[in-house]
């Protein structure tokens, strides 16, 4: 029996598996796989199948499994191929992150290491699938269902299949089951899934440049609010703001907490600065920069001025003491910058673009404008000359 290890270079079988299998994971830092009595603390181990598809498996046979190995595992019917991406005391700590009850959650086992055999049939289950969901799309739509199937994994022996559809309401596929199993000749498993675990399967490129997270490393998905990008300032643009599945991007939540900790060093914004020649109200903040903007009127910018936090907080503890200051004027003071201005030494910003090449008829249009200049010049000459005398008259 041979052993497949994925980068290692020892008997590496089925390069392609290998390939669709890594395509979108969602890897796990196995930080504990270099101490030696880290595996036999359990035999859980965790088996990776097709992109966002995981399970815990028993290691009942006491196999030489480690990260990357592919193996053949129980299913409820017949058996499926995945990869091993989890060992030792992690698994359990995994499964509790998860929220997963041993106590009611089926742990089958590991049948064996998987050899070429099973990594060919599952590669051909595997290749069924694109077909598959075409398919299955036409036939949902001729039976009238508001539904639409996004992905179809097949089980790894090629006798069962997982058809992920997305539905806004309550869809009954009774009818639907029956067809599929008849087209495909297959046993079917309907499983509903949102818009964001639609793009985690499918995968994609974001507006960053980069693959998508849901895809790449992404476990579980947070809730996203309009306040994650009110909080960091951006532009509430419902275009910009959501993602490749149509839902708020998941990024918006990265940088919240680092904003939430610098906010909290700002002034209150229902906090008003009083001076002696006005109210001023607040306009806006920058919680990166520690700085906070300052309105005259309280519906409109006027006069804003722009404030570090210490500065407000000093004027804050005045007005508590019931002192007014003379003005927000300071050293401490930094009027707000509006609109763009040129930086020292730096020129307009069209000063690259390609000057626009004259046509022909640009050039006939000089010529005849020159030409009537000359004209002109020329009776003005003439008529600048000076008087001489008249020619005498010639004899009859």
């Amino acid at each position: 029996m041979k052993k497949y290890t994925v980068g290692t270079g020892h008997n590496e079988l089925g390069a392609s598996a290998t390939k669709r299998n890594s395509a979108h994971m969602l890897p796990v830092s196995d930080w504990l796989s270099d101490l030696p009595e880290n595996t036999q603390l359990t035999d859980l181990v965790e088996v990776q199948f097709k992109q966002t598809r995981k399970g815990y498996f028993h290691n009942s046979k006491q196999l030489a499994l480690e990260k990357g190995v592919m193996v053949v595992v129980e299913s409820t019917t017949g058996y499926d191929v995945g990869e091993v991406v989890l060992t030792g005391k992690l698994v359990e700590l995994q499964m509790r992150k998860n929220n997963i009850d041993t106590s009611r959650y089926e742990v089958r086992s590991v049948m064996r290491i998987a050899t070429e055999e099973d990594l060919e049939r599952a590669k051909a289950a595997h290749a069924r699938e694109q077909e598959t969901m075409i398919k299955a799309r036409q036939i949902a739509k001729s039976l009238g269902l508001e539904m639409k199937v996004g992905d179809v994994e097949y089980q790894g022996d090629g006798t069962k299949a997982i058809f992920y559809y997305i539905a806004d309401g309550r869809v009954d596929f009774r009818q639907l089951i029956k067809v599929y199993a008849e087209t495909f000749r297959i046993r079917v498993e309907m499983k509903q899934i949102g818009a964001r675990q639609e793009a985690g399967r499918i995968g994609g490129t974001g507006p960053c440049g980069r693959e998508l997270c849901c895809s790449t490393w992404m476990i579980n998905f947070s809730s996203v609010g309009t306040g994650a990008a009110r909080l960091q300032n951006i532009s509430p643009n419902p275009q910009k703001l959501a993602g490749m599945c149509a839902k708020l991007k998941c990024c918006l939540n990265y940088e919240v907490p680092v904003y939430e900790d610098a906010a909290k060093l700002l002034p209150s914004r229902h906090a008003n600065l009083e001076t002696l020649d006005a109210t001023w109200y607040f306009f806006a903040s920058d919680p990166l920069a520690g700085m906070v903007t300052y309105s005259s009127d309280p519906h409109s910018g006027a006069n804003l001025t722009t404030l570090t936090a210490a500065r407000a907080h000093e004027i804050l503890a005045m007005n508590r003491r019931g002192e007014k200051p003379a003005s927000l004027e300071g050293n401490k003071a930094v009027p707000a910058e509006v609109g763009f201005q040129h930086s020292v030494g730096q020129g307009e910003l069209t000063r690259f673009d390609r000057k626009k090449k004259r046509h022909n008829g640009d050039r006939r249009d000089n010529r005849d404008r020159r030409d009537r200049r000359d004209n002109r010049d020329n009776r003005d000459n003439r008529s600048n000359r000076p008087d001489k005398p008249d020619k005498p008259a010639k004899p009859q």
